[in-house]
């Protein structure tokens, strides 16, 4: 089985990994020099959209996915009628604008915040006499890890979110006090056939996914977010794994965005679960039968921002696993992430700690 990756950053390379342990080959298309999956498979060093690239693509694969959610509609619908494309293009163009993301939870029923376009100052005033304050303004599209977003916390601050957001079309949202982040990872393959990772409790900082813990005790939760990814996964006809990520408010989820993707927040799943998100995404896109979702034990994953300390390289005590992407370092760039799975959540947490008092001071 030949599998066409568009993008070959650290989620194409653990794609990579997983293909070869399932006996397929990949082969990327990148415009970087040295991206992590050229360790994996071979790289094509053209531009995403590229028309010749992707023609290669089609023609030299069985089938097509991507690693990132920016990749232009456009460009996989131009080969989708050679080769099939998984996630299917229309659950793309819905993750890629947060206002048809929105739009598509509630006509799930999907309980999100609230929320209203914004392309005026004045519909930015008239969000906040709906919303109230504060609210988060966000770019419409290509916001990440915290880019494109600003906490509008007074009457004060509109002026300042205007110069710096105003200039591209925008969604406002509820400013949600919630109690702890979650994702939920699924994944349908070719046949319809849906599984369910166990929910995940993440902590982000300044944006960025910092640390995940796997997997949450809270049964009704569980299958809340089962019935909504399923919702999502059935309504798109979807193909591949898909992460959909929720604030936890008392006994409720409300959702906050998804990815259509293999996702961050099942990284631990490489070492935690019986079968990875990246094997199961190369099985589903194959319509291979799905592999066994459930935990290994209890896991923790902590990315590594910004630097690959030493400490991290020779752990405290066995029991961990360091994935270094072979990324140039920069400050706020993810370089890698260290698992631990340990027979109880408490023995977990305390090694993630161990690990977090190893880390630098800053």
């Amino acid at each position: 089985m030949r599998i066409g990756i568009i993008g070959a950053g650290q989620l194409g390379q653990m794609l990579g990994f997983a293909a070869r342990d399932l006996d397929m080959q990949c082969r990327f298309i990148d415009p970087s020099d040295a991206p992590p999956a050229a360790v994996a498979g071979d790289v094509i060093k053209r531009p995403f959209d590229d028309p010749d690239a992707l023609q290669t693509l089609a023609d030299e694969c069985d089938v097509v996915t991507y690693e990132f959610e920016n990749v232009p509609v456009e460009a996989l619908l131009r080969i989708s009628d050679r080769v099939p494309v998984y996630p299917p293009p229309g659950a793309l163009r819905h993750a890629q604008d947060r206002l048809a993301e929105k739009r598509l939870f509630d006509s799930l029923q999907i309980p999100l915040p609230r929320y209203r376009a914004v392309d005026t100052l004045q519909d930015l005033q008239a969000a906040i006499d709906a919303i109230g304050l504060p609210l988060v303004l966000k770019t419409r599209r290509l916001g990440y890890d915290g880019k494109g977003q600003f906490v509008v916390r007074s009457v004060d601050d509109i002026d300042a979110a205007w110069r710096t957001l105003g200039t591209q079309a925008l969604i406002a949202e509820e400013w949600v006090p919630f109690d702890y982040e979650v994702s939920a990872i699924g994944v349908r393959n070719v046949a319809g056939d849906i599984a369910m990772y166990p929910l995940t409790h993440n902590e982000h900082e300044d944006g960025i996914l910092r640390r995940s813990r796997a997997p949450v005790d809270a049964p009704e939760l569980t299958a809340i977010a089962g019935r909504y990814v399923t919702a999502l996964l059935s309504h798109l006809d979807y193909v591949g794994v898909l992460a959909l990520e929720f604030f936890v408010t008392g006994d409720r989820l409300l959702a906050n965005e998804f990815a259509p993707r293999v996702h961050n927040s099942g990284h631990w799943t490489i070492e935690g679960a019986e079968t990875s998100q990246f094997a199961n995404h190369l099985r589903a896109i194959s319509n291979l039968p799905l592999g066994s979702t459930a935990c290994r034990g209890h896991a923790g994953m902590l990315n590594l921002i910004g630097e690959i300390p030493d400490t991290t390289r020779t752990p405290p005590e066995p029991g961990y696993w360091l994935h270094d992407y072979g990324k140039t370092p920069r400050e706020g760039r993810k370089l890698g992430h260290i698992t631990t799975v340990a027979a109880s959540a408490e023995d977990r947490d305390r090694r993630l700690r161990l690990i977090l008092d190893a880390l630098p001071k800053v």
